[in-house]
């Protein structure tokens, strides 16, 4: 609270809240030295982040992506008026199975979305493969996975375009925002004019949309952003004590495919079957522990597409993964308390 206080003592004095001001360049400046990246944006949210990629990039029709991932991925799509069009998951990540793209891919293929799940990365050096052969671009829904690293990389240096989300319940937050990342110039000055109406000043470039974030916002993640280390080792110990207390064979945890760092974004558990869920998320519930179904529904099955595919295993994971409570200065005491009840029900 002090911390903040500070910044917010600042922006009063110098009465610039919003409108790309100093804390916001601040921001920037030190995401890109701290995350390795050329180019960063700092919007809004992670779904104006997605939009503005999908506009820059100049997708049209049809853009496969993942049915495993939150519904922003794929209405993003939607709302600008490409057509989303559903690759299954690995079994072992829960990403986009890179060996099911090249079956969806037609002339009217423009891109591919993935998002990385929790955090796990995508199969990046075959969808690059991919994408090179076929001439598509390539988005990365990077929400979940904000300090990760792939060969000694960001995870955001991948692709054409990545975003990340920066919403509060991210391990890195700005309260609401998100960021736009790419190696390329041209790119990031277009997203860069789209983001706040397509001008500076008075000179009028584009097309654009208001994708600015406010001084407020960028004040909680300069708070935030020296802690980051320390969050994630807090969030390493409690999903070792989960894994170590949740030893039921009737359970597993989905996990890395690919040499990667770990951000401990999430903490999902896969059950036998949905009946199951279901009895443990009430169990949880009763005892006033709040989950997630996440992800839930498969985004394949959402009932306004105007064409569907099916992904067995998507539709299948969907209906039994369960998030359990991850955050910083979590108690072992209560991870206890929560191992105690899920395992209680398979009693």
């Amino acid at each position: 609270m002090e911390e903040y206080q500070k910044y917010l003592s600042g922006i009063w004095d110098r009465a610039w809240l919003t409108n790309h001001g100093p804390l916001v360049q601040e921001l920037e400046q030190q995401l890109k030295e701290y995350l390795g990246v050329q180019h960063l944006l700092y919007v809004s949210n992670g779904t104006v982040a997605i939009q503005i990629a999908i506009k820059a990039l100049e997708l049209k029709g049809e853009v496969i992506t993942t049915p495993f991932s939150y519904v922003a991925t794929t209405t993003s799509l939607i709302w600008e008026n490409c057509i989303p069009v559903f690759a299954d998951i690995d079994e072992r990540t829960f990403c986009i199975n890179s060996s099911d793209i090249e079956r969806h891919i037609t002339p009217n293929t423009t891109a591919i979305l993935a998002t990385h799940v929790y955090g796990y990365a995508c199969d990046v050096e075959e969808i690059e493969r991919i994408a090179i052969k076929h001439n598509l671009k390539v988005i990365y829904d990077g929400a979940h996975a904000f300090d990760v690293r792939v060969k000694g990389q960001s995870i955001f240096s991948f692709g054409d375009v990545s975003t990340v989300s920066f919403h509060s319940t991210k391990l890195f937050h700005t309260i609401e925002g998100g960021a736009i990342i790419t190696k390329d110039k041209q790119t990031a000055e277009k997203m860069s004019l789209y983001r706040s109406f397509g001008h500076i000043g008075d000179s009028y470039y584009s097309m654009g949309i208001n994708g600015k974030n406010s001084e407020f916002h960028a004040a909680m993640g300069l708070c935030n952003l020296p802690y980051v280390e320390q969050i994630i080792q807090s969030r390493k110990q409690s999903a070792e004590l989960y894994r170590k207390l949740l030893n039921n064979r009737l359970i597993y945890f989905p996990g890395p495919a690919v040499a990667q760092s770990l951000n401990y974004a999430y903490f999902p558990v896969v059950f036998q079957n949905e009946a199951v869920l279901l009895k443990i998320k009430a169990a949880l519930s009763e005892n006033e522990i709040n989950t997630r179904r996440y992800f839930y529904p498969s985004l394949n099955t959402l009932s306004y597409l105007h064409s569907k595919n099916d992904c067995p295993v998507s539709e299948n994971i969907a209906t039994r993964v369960l998030c359990l409570p991850l955050y910083y200065e979590m108690d072992s005491s209560d991870i206890e308390k929560i191992c105690k009840i899920v395992n209680s029900c398979f009693q």
